[in-house]
């Protein structure tokens, strides 16, 4: 299933649930278990600490094996790679490590016998792990949409996408299963139905044949369906399908739109790299600086010479010489899907003569955006256009900051809160 912004709604989640798994136990044999009996705040953050260290360092012990390297979804993340972002993701959510903990030590107090089990560890870290996944691509999806989505309306589409699934089997054979695609139509089973020849995707999947082929697995399956258990979490669905059908409508156009997410888009992506690799070679073999410094530089100079002809410039903040760099920078910023010179336009809206930029001077451009967006929020009047990522209209989001500081999430949480204590420290009197 593809929704907009969502990354653990595809075919690779089962591998990215069974390597987080497999690196956990690990974690645990290493010692992170023992520090799971108190429930004090301080005990769990230094588990918790723990743990991601441990956790991470076997997620890269395993990058080259087939399973991490295997594609995780549609749009080009591995295996590995999405099971590392989930887990710096655990780290900024620790009610959900806290959780876990709970229930550990809840099955200790009982007594029970599988506490410290290795399967019983396996499900809880799984449980915490799809309760991650689902609240940020719920997160995502608002970021992408706009609209408002609770992981448990992730959690819905999912539970449709698979419902369709299990139609569009029974419809490829029908023949083995006329009964239930009897069921499922509304009419006694003959001839082969028309149906099965017009679904071709979800979203010709009618939300009638949703309902009834949630009743029929009472008849035909194991158990009630999911629109049809005790449990209300889907209840509100079993009669209102106008829902049913904008939510597989939803699912399916976009389904539509990133049709061609296999194909062209890695030519292309392969082709924009070997034409950054060019651009970088003949900046760096060219003799002077490049000519996007040369106009830069002189649209500088007349600027300053009309307004202030005696005055001195102020010197460059976060300066960046090296042209290689800046072709990093391009390339990453191309990657997040921001404009290629977005950090030099940054740069250069920045306000050198405030207080904040000086005591900041020493942190790099992104450091200075994330104690923005963790002081003022992603959307302020004061912040300049050349700040702003052109898709959302608010400041690039913790996780673009990072890749542009080409450092870690965590890392890049930490400097963060470093230069805040600074500008704390030095406000107070």
């Amino acid at each position: 299933m593809r929704l907009p912004g969502t990354r653990y709604q595809e075919h690779g989640w089962e591998h990215v649930r069974k390597l987080l798994g497999r690196c956990s136990l690990q974690a645990f044999a290493q010692g992170v278990l023992a520090h799971l009996g108190p429930a004090d705040p301080e005990t769990q953050a230094a588990a918790l600490d723990l743990y991601t260290d441990l956790v991470a360092e076997a997620l890269r012990a395993q990058a080259r094996t087939a399973r991490a390297a295997a594609p995780g979804n549609s749009y080009g993340d591995s295996v590995g790679e999405l099971a590392l972002s989930l887990l710096y993701e655990l780290q900024a959510r620790p009610a959900d490590w806290a959780a876990m903990c709970a229930a550990l030590r809840a099955d200790r107090v009982r007594g029970e016998p599988g506490a410290a089990d290795e399967a019983l560890l396996r499900k809880k870290v799984n449980d915490m792990y799809c309760v991650v996944r689902d609240k940020v691509d719920a997160d995502n999806y608002q970021a992408a949409c706009g609209r408002p989505c609770s992981p448990n309306r992730i959690y819905t589409y999912r539970m449709l996408d698979t419902a369709y699934g299990e139609i569009a089997r029974l419809f490829a054979a029908w023949g083995e299963h006329a009964g239930q695609v009897g069921v499922i139509l509304d009419r006694p089973p003959g001839a082969m139905p028309i149906e099965v020849r017009q679904m071709r995707g979800i979203a010709q999947c009618r939300p009638e044949w949703i309902i009834r082929w949630s009743a029929s697995l009472e008849r035909f399956g194991a158990g009630p369906g999911p629109l049809h258990t005790r449990s209300k979490r889907f209840s509100s669905l079993r009669n209102n399908p106008e829902q049913i059908a904008a939510m597989l409508a939803e699912i399916g156009d976009y389904e539509e739109l990133s049709a061609n997410r296999d194909h062209a888009w890695q030519d292309d992506s392969a082709g924009a790299a070997a034409w950054l690799d060019a651009l970088d070679e003949v900046l760096a073999a060219a003799p002077g600086p490049g000519p996007d410094q040369l106009l830069a530089s002189a649209a500088d100079d007349c600027a300053d010479a009309e307004a202030q002809p005696e005055a001195e410039t102020e010197p460059d903040l976060d300066p960046v010489h090296d042209r290689a760099a800046q072709a990093r920078e391009s390339a990453a910023a191309l990657h997040l899907s921001l404009p290629p010179r977005f950090m030099q336009l940054a740069r250069s809206a920045q306000d050198g003569g405030s207080w904040v930029c000086r005591m900041l001077q020493a942190d790099s451009l992104p450091v200075r955006l994330a104690v923005y967006l963790k002081l003022l929020g992603g959307a302020d009047d004061s912040y300049p256009p050349d700040w702003l990522d052109p898709a959302t209209g608010e400041l690039p989001t913790m996780a673009q900051l990072a890749v542009l500081d080409d450092v870690s999430l965590p890392t890049l949480r930490k400097r963060r809160d470093a230069a805040i204590a600074r500008l704390t420290g030095a406000a107070r009197p």
